[in-house]
Order: C-alpha cells, then sequence, then structure tokens
C-alpha cells in the first residue's frame, strides 16, 4: 500500500483519469439521445410562460446553472426547489410553463412529491434520469436519458460524472434552442446577466407593478371565501386593507398551512387569523435590484408596493423581475 507522499506525486494523473471518465460519459450521451430530445425542445421552445427547473441536492445545483443557461439565452426560466412549492410556493406556476425536473435516480421522493400537483395543473413534465423506468420518466411528457456507467469518484459514490452529463444535456437543450430561435450575437447582448444587470438597475417597482385588479380581501372574511378571491387574483396572495393602507397579506401558502393545522376547523377562521401583518413593502422607486435581493433574502415570491402612507399602490412578483 503506498502512502500519502506517493500519491501526492500521482495527482496528475488522478486529474487525468477523472477527466478522462468524466469525457467519456459525456460522449456516451449521443448514443441516449432519442425522439425525447426533439420532444423536450419542442415543449420549451412553445411554451408561453416561463421553464421551471427543479431538483434535490446535486441535481438541484445543476439544475439552477441549467435555468441560468436558458434565461441568457432566449428562454425565460428560474429555479425553484421543489420542497419550497410542497410548503407552499406552488402559486408560482401556472398552466403555460414546462416543468424539467432532474433526479439521477427518477425516484427522489422530495421531487416526486409534488409532481401530482403539477400534472393536476396539466404542466408538461421533461424528467431527467439515468432511469427510463423511474417514476419520473413514467409521469414526464418527455423523458431524457442521462445514464452514466460509473462515477469519476474512486468510490463510485459522489456524483461526478453524473453530474457533469447532466450539465451537459442541459447545454445541449439550451444551445438546440438557440438554434432554433436563430438566436443571433445581438439577442445575447440584450439577454446576457450583464445587460440584464443594466436594466434592472435602472428599472423600479413603479415599472413592473401590477396595480390593476389586485385581490382585495377583508380580515374578517372568512378563510372559505378567501380561497376564492386569493385563487382569481392569479398572484397566490391577497391583501387586506383598512381605509387604503396595508394592514395584512395571505398567501395560497398560508392558506394551505392553516388547512394542515386546523382541518375541519379551518372554515372558522378568518383572514386576521393568518395573516402577516407586517408585510414586505417597497415605494414605488425602489430599484428591481433590491427588490430581488429583499425576496431572496426573505425567501419570498411577492412584495407590496405603497406610498409612504402605506397605501397599496401595487404588487411586483418573481416574474415582474424577470426582465
Amino acid at each position: 500500500m503506498i502512502g500519502a507522499e506517493q500519491r501526492l506525486k500521482k495527482v496528475k494523473e488522478y486529474a487525468i483519469q477523472c477527466i478522462k471518465e468524466e469525457t467519456d460519459a459525456t460522449l456516451n450521451l449521443i448514443n441516449q439521445l432519442d425522439e425525447n430530445f426533439d420532444k423536450a425542445v419542442e415543449l420549451m421552445y412553445h411554451c408561453t410562460g416561463k421553464v421551471i427547473v427543479t431538483g434535490v441536492g446535486k441535481s438541484g445545483n445543476i439544475g439552477a446553472k441549467i435555468a441560468a443557461t436558458l434565461s441568457s439565452t432566449g428562454t425565460p426560466a428560474f429555479f425553484v426547489n421543489p420542497l419550497d412549492v410542497y410548503h407552499g410556493d406552488l402559486g408560482v406556476m401556472t398552466k403555460e410553463d414546462v416543468v424539467l425536473a432532474l433526479s439521477n435516480s427518477g425516484q427522489t421522493d422530495e421531487l416526486l412529491r409534488f409532481i401530482p400537483m403539477v400534472l393536476h395543473m396539466n404542466i408538461p413534465i421533461i424528467g431527467m434520469s439515468a432511469n427510463p423506468d423511474s417514476l419520473l420518466a413514467k409521469y414526464s411528457t418527455a423523458h431524457l436519458k442521462v445514464w452514466v456507467e460509473k462515477e469519476a469518484c474512486p468510490l463510485n459514490l459522489a456524483p461526478t460524472s453524473s453530474t457533469t452529463a447532466a450539465l451537459v444535456m442541459g447545454d445541449a437543450l439550451a444551445v438546440a434552442l438557440m438554434r432554433v430561435r436563430d438566436f443571433k450575437p445581438q439577442d445575447f447582448a440584450q439577454f446576457h446577466p450583464g445587460g440584464e444587470l443594466g436594466k434592472r438597475l435602472l428599472t423600479t417597482a413603479q415599472d413592473v407593478m401590477r396595480s390593476d385588479e389586485l385581490p382585495i380581501i377583508p380580515k374578517d372574511m372568512h378563510l372559505g371565501e378567501a380561497i376564492i378571491h386569493v385563487s382569481k387574483g392569479k398572484l397566490g396572495l391577497g391583501v387586506s386593507l383598512d381605509n387604503g393602507k396595508i394592514i395584512g397579506l395571505i398567501t395560497d401558502g398560508d392558506i394551505r398551512r392553516a388547512m394542515e393545522r386546523w382541518q375541519a376547523k379551518f372554515f372558522d377562521h378568518t383572514v386576521s387569523d393568518i395573516m402577516t401583518k407586517e408585510p414586505k413593502i417597497v415605494l414605488p422607486t425602489t430599484k428591481i435590484t433590491e427588490i430581488q435581493q429583499i425576496m431572496h433574502h426573505n425567501k419570498i415570491h411577492t412584495v407590496l408596493v405603497c406610498d409612504k402612507e402605506k397605501h397599496l399602490l401595487g404588487v411586483v412578483d418573481h416574474y415582474s423581475c424577470m426582465l
């Protein structure tokens, strides 16, 4: 058995072996491409909403990068943790969206638990996993097989070749979409993060906020009726006012948690029992970059826009910030 000092002398050899194994795994993707890849690109190309990318753990990390690549190359996309969706953030999805779900095994419990909700909304699912017989593959509109013979990890345990292959498949989707869209250099300049940053530094809440048909609900309204108003508002929330001033906010996540907590007694409660009395608010002049920081720090998808006296003027959600 060789010692650590001897192994240190072979680090370049280890690196070369790793790079070769991951390269082989990537090249093997060519043989795994089938009509499902065509279907996936077609679904994303014709999507009139957003591509919602999701995954858990390392797959989630890869998914976040894929979402960023899609967004900067002409396909509106963002990453959502499936746990957040399961615990109240389902309102970010609409029937116009497409879900791209990543799981190496295709059996990740946290990922599979929200798939029935997605199917109920008739949102097409593009699955990406190593197992074409997995539950993810079964419920996918199109399933992309990303299988590797072994991980580059010497223990064949740490996700290495598999995550590289998934990342490459994501890039293949993005590049194929660029080709289909005839994406030009001037388009890339518009969508590139540098261009986005410039716009976000200039754009304010009043430029992007929704100000018409806002879901206003009285604080004494029973929750059974509040559900209807929140649903009709299509923002996943309802705002309570007193003389035009903001006094509370409820989200569809608040409602679901209340149903789990109170069950049969849920309908006995009112909006004031679950509303957030100090929701996050911004002025009309607040920059989009600051709003995004507020959303990220507080793990929320919406802020309320008001004047200095807290009179409601509008709502800015995650979608509004995607310039």
